[in-house]
């Protein structure tokens, strides 16, 4: 059988930034272990495989090189601009039935923009247990936020530091990660540090070795999490917001990830995660 895979990146306009993701359209015939095999061959941090579904307009599943998660941001990302690109999607609000709930797509003139799940959060970390993790000190780490496992769909281990210096000089411990990713059921870490700067809320880094990737330029289940932490601890306000996070710096890879959440009477009502995608090129296997 003949594959045809699209390769764009997400989280960005250029073809230097963001992070790339495979695009496999029409995938209602092919079976588990040839998805997973395709997505190993393809070598990318996710593959999305696009097919029918009789519960939303389509189903969406996501493979790592070795293993299926229930929920990738930048891979719907660039699914969904693919589509539009192609011509096969208008602007518009369409659904995806993955393997963390059906959410919505809301697709723009050039972002497209995913609702994430609810917001639950877990239990609070020691810093302590983090340190051996990152390469820093504990006076690295932010005093005023908790350490604390989060998810809109994928659960995260969220740390946050004291400065962006701190971050761009971590020293990560891929196996200490993967150790702790185990021990709290968490795909990675993803570690950030507010920005000083108005256009931006805070600059990340996410270290997810456990599924094979060693850090990731653009994570958009993790900020839509981090977007809602964010809410909870009182650093964004509580009216309709889109927050803009920055990821990638440090691997020559900017990317921009763009949160939306709507709060009613405190609440988490409704919580977006988007940006732009351009497509890099077709492939066949």
């Amino acid at each position: 059988m003949v594959v045809r895979a699209y390769k764009l990146n997400s989280f960005t306009n250029s073809i230097k930034g963001g992070n790339p993701a495979a695009v496999v359209l029409n995938a209602e015939d092919l079976s588990d272990n040839q998805m997973q095999n395709l997505a190993a061959m393809i070598g990318y941090s996710e593959t999305a495989f696009v097919s029918k579904s009789q519960k939303a307009d389509f189903r969406v599943r996501f493979f790592t090189p070795c293993a299926e998660v229930d929920l990738c941001g930048h891979a719907t990302i660039a699914a969904f601009s693919l589509m539009h690109q192609r011509g096969i999607l208008p602007e518009g609000e369409y659904s995806q039935e993955t393997n963390a709930g059906i959410l919505r797509i809301k697709i723009g003139r050039s972002t497209v923009f995913m609702e994430q799940a609810m917001p639950r959060f877990f239990e609070k970390i020691d810093g302590d247990e983090l340190l051996c993790c990152l390469g820093i000190e504990k006076d690295g780490l932010d005093n005023e936020l908790p350490i604390q496992a989060v998810s809109t769909g994928l659960k995260d281990l969220l740390v946050p530091l004291k400065s962006e210096q701190v971050l761009a000089n971590l020293k990560p411990n891929m196996g200490c990660i993967e150790d702790i990713s185990k021990k709290y059921d968490a795909v990675g870490l993803h570690v950030f540090a507010l920005s000083q700067d108005a256009g931006k809320t805070a600059v990340c880094r996410n270290f997810a070795p456990l599924y094979g990737i060693p850090e990731e330029s653009a994570t958009g289940t993790s900020n839509g999490a981090l977007a809602c932490y964010l809410q909870k601890y009182g650093k964004i306000g509580e009216h309709d917001k889109e927050i803009l996070f920055q990821q990638g710096i440090y691997m020559n890879k900017p990317s921009a990830i763009k949160a939306k959440l709507t709060v009613q009477d405190g609440k988490i009502a409704e919580v977006w995660v988007g940006g732009e995608a351009i497509l890099l090129e077709e492939s066949t296997y």
